[in-house]
């Protein structure tokens, strides 16, 4: 059973199940939740603390189960509330905490409320819980602002009676409006559903958009929105002050369930603004991205872990590490691929994970999967679609676990055709094949979580940064954990002090290019 600690998640090690791709139980190509269930040994084999889900829940599957018909129920593909409940019980059983999705910005255009909307009149009770407007001009043709979609076109659809309504994702995607009391009581209401079945906590889907400024003003011009970017205070689209009462209230709901957490997918850069999301009545945590999208350079890296130990000094929330997730290029292809990649997302494991505060890994970090180049014909994101087919969108990082064998689906179904393809030649990635190999990703990463777990050096929130060679990062955690990664072009010699485990062969007493280190001091 999980520990009785009301703070578990503090110091925790997250990982993020994309239900999709995780494990197939039925043998129809797409993971489920009966995957997961059954690969729950892998999972406690790694060492982590607790799993994020990404949302299982009714869908007509326009941005893959980010648009949410009924958040209080499971979509037939992936199961249903038996199996969900079956799979919390042994996740429980084994220790292992549960967390999932939230989606609260927008639901899906085939929710009832939508549906409810479409058929009823302008200024309806029913369209009252959108962002319905009226067009610009003299007909009402152009749309209210100038607001783009994250996913490419504009955050405005009409419908057939002339008004428009607000999607900051994809027309499947309507934005709600959080002033109106319905949509909140829903959401502490869905709330309340997952925490009485059981469940540890939320990850909330863009944490930072629920609310929108008066007037919805025009924002600044923009060439390139991005997916999630955050442009600033010229970008009206995100984090307004309104946001955060919509926080208060969901952290009063988990303060009804002691030992429940919640944590922001918040895509806001000034410390100071992503702070206010940390305060001590509003998120347990926020994910800072900035490890994320930083370069593999020694100053670059630095930077992003200072701005996150900045964030989160003076407010009650330890720092949160991400390397990758669903959204984002995996960081063995951004750090160079292949041979390159893949030593530098060792090294770059080492240096999460010696980090004090959470850490979140994404399936198949462990193995060290890279992105797959896939064919046109195979893309399913609807940013490919929505940007005029100019962007590829997100589901090179949404590839299917390799599990065993030596040909696709590499044990994730029983069949070989899977959602997405998966390429020839991951037989040597596969959980199989690394499991009994000592020099493999995953016998690293299994080893650095035993480590976190158990050894002292790795305890205290403290962090001060030590003198090392030009290119070197160096620091020391308050337990005594050093760790120095070398991102130079030259070996540099190993300092002094117990060597606890090392991303490479460090038996000569230097540390390779592109290799971390952790040592006892």
């Amino acid at each position: 059973m999980p520990s009785t600690d009301l703070d578990w998640w503090r110091d925790a090690v997250f990982y993020q199940v994309y239900i999709r791709s995780f494990a197939d139980g039925n043998g129809d190509g797409v993971g489920d939740l009966a995957g997961i269930r059954a690969r729950l040994p892998h999972l406690i084999d790694l060492g982590v603390d607790a799993l994020w889900i990404t949302p299982f829940y009714p869908s007509p599957m326009a941005d893959h189960g980010y648009d949410v018909a009924d958040p209080r129920d499971v979509e037939p593909t992936f199961g249903d509330l038996a199996a969900f409940d079956a799979l919390l019980a042994d996740a429980h059983a084994a220790g292992l905490r549960v967390t999932v999705d939230l989606v609260p910005n927008h639901t899906s255009h085939a929710h009832e409320w939508f549906e409810a909307a479409l058929a009823a009149a302008p200024g309806s009770p029913e369209r009252a819980r959108y962002l319905f407007r009226d067009g610009r001009g003299s007909d009402g043709a152009e749309p209210p602002n100038n607001w783009p979609s994250v996913f490419g076109g504009p955050a405005w659809t009409r419908v057939p009676d002339g008004q428009w309504y607000l999607h900051l994702f994809a027309p499947e995607q309507p934005d709600l409006d959080f002033t109106h009391p319905e949509v909140l009581a829903d959401l502490e209401e869905t709330m309340r559903f997952w925490l009485d079945r059981g469940v540890d906590g939320f990850r909330i889907d863009v944490a930072h958009g629920m609310a929108k400024p008066s007037g919805l003003p025009d924002m600044l011009p923009m060439e390139d929105t991005g997916l999630l970017a955050d442009h600033g205070p010229g970008d009206h689209r995100f984090d307004d002050d309104g946001v955060h009462e919509v926080h208060r209230r969901i952290r009063r709901v988990l303060d009804e369930y002691p030992g429940r957490m919640a944590v922001g997918e918040v895509w806001v850069s000034d410390d100071d603004r992503l702070a206010q999301y940390l305060r001590p009545d509003e998120l347990q945590l926020a994910f800072n991205f900035k490890l994320l999208t930083a370069e593999w350079d020694a100053e670059d890296l630095r930077t992003a872990i200072e701005h996150s130990l900045a964030t989160v000094e003076g407010t009650p929330a330890p720092a949160c590490w991400v390397l990758s997730n669903h959204d984002r290029p995996r960081h063995v292809t951004r750090y160079g691929d292949g041979i390159v990649g893949t030593r530098r997302a060792r090294a770059a494991a080492l240096l999460q994970l010696a980090l004090p505060g959470v850490a979140y890994v994404y399936n198949g970090d462990e193995l060290g999967l890279p992105d797959v180049d896939l064919p046109d014909e195979a893309l399913q994101d609807p940013i490919w679609e929505r940007s005029g087919r100019t962007e590829r969108g997100r589901d090179a990082c949404r590839i299917p676990v390799p599990w065993s064998g030596d040909e696709p689906s590499y044990g994730f179904s029983s069949r070989r055709d899977t959602w997405l393809p998966m390429p020839e030649g991951w037989d040597r990635l596969t959980v199989a094949a690394q499991a009994d190999d000592d020099a493999s990703m995953l016998s690293l990463y299994r080893r650095a979580l035993e480590l976190r777990r158990t050894s002292s050096a790795l305890r205290g929130d403290g962090l001060e940064w030590l003198p090392a060679p030009a290119g070197c990062l160096a620091f020391r955690r308050s337990g005594g954990l050093v760790c120095l990664v070398n991102l130079s072009a030259d070996d540099v010699p190993l300092p002094e002090g117990e060597l606890l485990l090392a991303s490479t062969d460090v038996s000569d007493g230097v540390l390779p290019v592109d290799a971390a280190v952790w040592l006892r001091a």
